[in-house]
């Protein structure tokens, strides 16, 4: 029998026996590896028709389906929830039957949905059963025009409501009161309006910052960080709440930080969040990371690399043994090109094992275990129960200390071969890192393949690119002279709509590639310092991440300061 995997419908159709094992686990794969729907997909793959669905979900729910096809639906009936709950939940409402709301849904199998609708509508509501892209287009022709309600609005609604800064005010630290304001139909309107927009602007991290005299949440897009219009002093409380509430954190504590994860839909995408509280002078300061499965690409060849480490990367990744490293700061994406690795190698005859911190993507197909320090469950230990779990490629999510680096190393030697990460400035401080961590020369020198650097620089705008003249200022930023340039053309974003004025829209990687040859492993075997092996890796054609950098502006893709700023 196939393991519950999260989808409902799937689990519903598996469960009464219109989907056997294997198209269970088919269905179950596509939908998680292109972030299609399950209907959709069911569809695709001519297993059921829509109209068959649609029947037995109603059926499951003892409800009816609808059809919204033509259909008219009055003003008063439309104003039962606002354009934006309407546009988070995929939901319409139909009609009014006996003083009940009846609700078309999307995602009717999704409970905790239907009671968030229900709160939001502030009366009963029975959900019905209708094809999701009718509901779609319906919910564009009828509340297209209101759709954009303000954050603005909602802002000086919640500021001029005086009972409920007096509810928050009374509430104190008494976890029961603080649970009731989470539940509270402004602030649960505020808080999905807040993650509709963070989505919508391909935000990766939602900062909610209390202060002493101000509440302020940003948005970081693209690396850089974006501030909201402030929300009033009062609303920190409540909305930490409701984000404790949603993520099934502890409310009654607010003195140790606290991790948790969040799984929501958001305009009809499945969203993860990663929550994490931390105990503040002026209360709780939480960030979530937007795992938006729709947006990230784990496709190698969509990464963007130049030929010459795309080359490198897909031979070194169909090697039996040796470890590869792929290094650079935190948010760089090293964690999505050792995805984009492993999807690469993930066929029917490779066992493949993850030791993450925490599992960012689930992967069909390959054993991902949750590093948690506090559980006594290092990376150390789950490397220790791989190698006895028969694996043949193994990826560690960041080698962290002596015993970690030895046991990969020992993994390596043993006919595994191992992809992991290094916080370090660049590919060659990776060889010094590990001598430093106090790893034996002679053993990384046998193992060690290849490093990678990375960073991740801001793209301009397509839409408003513009051609400039740098001046000798900007150009010595970059070692370069007048001279230097011939026929080159630099551009950079002037601000548009598209962009949000900010010139910039989209990240792409600029890469490091060392490659360990010989000449590498004979320094590295004497101990040379950084900067010894990263001349000879110079003298030996590797292109640094300022140069790489430099290809980048030259091409039209990014400015001077970027590469100025991560290089």
């Amino acid at each position: 029998m196939s393991e519950e995997i999260s989808d409902p419908l799937l689990n519903l159709l598996h469960g009464q026996g219109m989907l056997d094992d294997l198209q269970f686990e088919e269905v179950a794969g596509e939908v998680k590896r292109s972030g299609s729907a399950s209907t959709q997909v069911l569809q695709d793959f001519g297993i059921m028709k829509l109209d068959d669905i649609l029947h037995v979900i109603a059926t499951a729910l003892g409800t009816e389906v609808v059809s919204l096809k033509d259909r008219e639906i009055s003003p008063e009936v439309l104003k039962a929830i606002p354009a934006k709950v309407a546009q988070m939940y995929q939901c319409l409402p139909v009609s009014v039957v006996n003083g009940v709301l009846q609700m078309a849904m999307s995602n009717p199998l999704v409970p905790a949905a239907s009671d968030e609708i229900q709160y939001a509508a502030k009366r009963e509501i029975q959900v019905v059963v209708a094809d999701p892209a009718d509901i779609k287009r319906a919910i564009e022709r009828f509340y297209g025009a209101e759709e954009n309600e303000s954050f603005a609005e909602i802002l000086k609604e919640l500021g001029t409501d005086k009972l409920l800064a007096q509810e928050v005010s009374a509430a104190g630290d008494d976890a029961k009161a603080a649970a009731a304001l989470a539940n509270e139909v402004p602030i649960v309107k505020f808080v999905n309006l807040v993650l509709q927009q963070a989505v919508q602007d391909r935000a990766s991290d939602i900062h909610f910052e209390p202060f002493e005299t101000d509440f302020r949440i940003r948005y970081r897009v693209d690396g850089a960080l974006y501030e909201m219009a402030p929300p009033p002093k009062h609303l920190a409380l409540p909305v930490a709440s409701r984000i404790k509430v949603m993520a099934n954190l502890n409310i009654s504590e607010k003195r140790l930080p606290q991790d948790g994860r969040i799984n929501v839909t958001v305009s009809g995408k499945q969203v993860d969040l990663r929550v994490s509280t931390l105990p503040t002078a002026f209360g709780e300061s939480i960030v979530l990371r937007v795992l938006d499965r729709s947006s990230v690409n784990l496709d190698l060849d969509g990464l963007g690399f130049p030929k010459y480490v795309h080359d490198f990367v897909t031979e070194v990744i169909q090697r039996p043994n040796g470890i590869f490293v792929v290094t650079g700061p935190t948010g760089c994406g090293k964690t999505t090109t050792l995805y984009s690795c492993l999807r690469r190698v993930n066929t029917i005859d490779s066992k493949l094992l993850t030791a993450e911190d925490p599992v960012e993507f689930d992967i069909e197909g390959i054993m991902q275990v949750a590093v948690n320090e506090a559980a006594g469950m290092t990376f150390a230990k789950a490397l220790k129960a791989f190698l006895r779990q028969d694996p043949d490629i193994i990826m560690v999510g960041e080698m962290r200390d002596l015993e970690t680096a030895q046991i990969s190393i020992q993994a390596s030697l043993t006919g595994h071969l191992v992809l992991s990460t290094l916080h370090t400035n660049d590919s060659p401080g990776a060889v010094t890192r590990l001598v430093d961590m106090g790893v034996e020369p002679f053993l990384i020198s046998s193992t060690l393949m290849g490093v990678l650097g990375q960073r991740l620089v801001r793209t301009s705008c397509k839409n408003c690119r513009t051609p400039f003249e740098p001046t000798e200022q900007q150009l010595s930023m970059l070692g370069l002279s007048p001279h230097d340039l011939g026929d080159k053309v630099f551009h950079y974003g002037r601000g548009c709509s598209t962009c949000n004025d900010t010139g910039y829209k989209g990240r792409k990687g600029i890469y490091e590639l060392l490659v360990v040859g010989d000449a590498i492993r004979n320094l590295i075997n004497e101990r040379a310092p950084t900067i010894v092996v990263r001349q000879r890796a110079v003298e030996l054609g590797m292109v640094t991440l300022r140069e790489d950098g430099l290809r980048s502006i030259f091409d039209g893709d990014t400015t001077i300061e970027e590469v100025v700023k991560y290089t």
